[in-house]
């Protein structure tokens, strides 16, 4: 999926999800799958607990990290495509 700067990414409510120790488990409620993310991705999850466009994360996470703009940005699609693709996000065009 193609991925826009100004789509917007919000949890979906078909999952539950804890911190562990700086790291995220999800449980998809409807596959029963669980999923982890690193302490990275477990910080992008924690930003769209409230709607976030794709260029406000881009920007909250390169003020954050030391990073390339495109590296972030690439890395950061993937993740989204990613969780997208396993029903735990919604992105809405």
């Amino acid at each position: 999926m193609q991925v826009s700067d100004d789509v917007r990414v919000t949890l979906s409510k078909d999952q539950v999800s804890c911190d562990l120790a700086g790291e995220a488990a999800i449980l998809n409620l409807r596959s029963g799958v669980y999923y982890g993310l690193d302490p990275i991705g477990a910080r992008v999850w924690r930003l769209v607990r409230e709607p976030k466009t794709l260029a406000e994360l881009r920007d909250l996470l390169l003020a954050e990290y030391d990073v390339e703009a495109a590296t972030l940005e690439a890395d950061l699609r993937n993740l989204l495509n990613s969780l997208s693709a396993q029903g735990l996000i919604e992105i809405e065009q």
